[in-house]
């Protein structure tokens, strides 16, 4: 009876990481052959119109992925690629590519103009108390690494940086009524270049 007992509850736990493995297949599969059409191989975006995955935090990719399949991000891109891509996904493979990508070695950084990085990395730090623009460093963290759902900007398109910080300059973003408050209306195009040249080179 113990001998049946033990081969039953041995049977169950191979199942289970099969299943497990098989879903982290499936993910990876979907990364290689779908996603990678727009944000490169493993994440590796080469175009500023699409994002770069690789390295970015688990939690903040599959926060976006939900968002994406329930609307609730509706930045004209979103609209555009992800509410379709998304649609179809069920939480499990959600769960699988945000790890997935989470596990890809981050693209190196990419220095740019060295005054523009110098303005950006103050603002990042400082922010700008006059214009009620809050210190980037505050969430992202001291190397632009982020946290959880805060997401990793270090070594992203400086191009899609700037577009999002537009999108939440204007509300376009709804999805995060904090960051339209930490950026406040008042921070200029030129600035949002600064921060985005700053992160992209770390």
């Amino acid at each position: 009876m113990k001998t049946f007992i033990a081969a039953t509850v041995g049977a169950a736990l191979c199942m289970g990481i099969t299943a497990s493995s098989v879903a982290a297949n499936h993910a990876e599969d979907l990364a290689t052959h779908t996603c990678s059409l727009c944000h490169g191989p493993k994440g590796e975006s080469t175009s500023p119109a699409f994002p770069r995955l690789a390295g970015q935090n688990a939690a903040y990719i599959e926060a976006q992925l939900k968002a994406f399949r329930e609307h609730t991000r509706g930045d004209p891109p979103a609209q555009a690629f992800m509410w379709g891509m998304t649609a179809l996904l069920d939480d499990q493979t959600i769960h699988d590519l945000a790890q997935y990508y989470a596990a890809q070695k981050p693209v190196p950084g990419t220095a740019g103009d060295p005054a523009l990085m110098a303005e950006g990395k103050q603002i990042f730090e400082h922010g700008i108390p006059d214009k009620k623009i809050m210190a980037c460093v505050t969430c992202h963290l001291p190397d632009a690494q982020g946290n959880e759902t805060i997401p990793r900007l270090a070594g992203q398109h400086a191009d899609y940086i700037v577009k999002q910080l537009a999108y939440f300059k204007s509300e376009i973003r709804r999805d995060n009524p904090t960051m339209h408050a930490a950026i406040g209306g008042n921070m200029t195009l030129d600035e949002m270049r600064a921060i985005a040249a700053y992160v992209e080179s770390k």
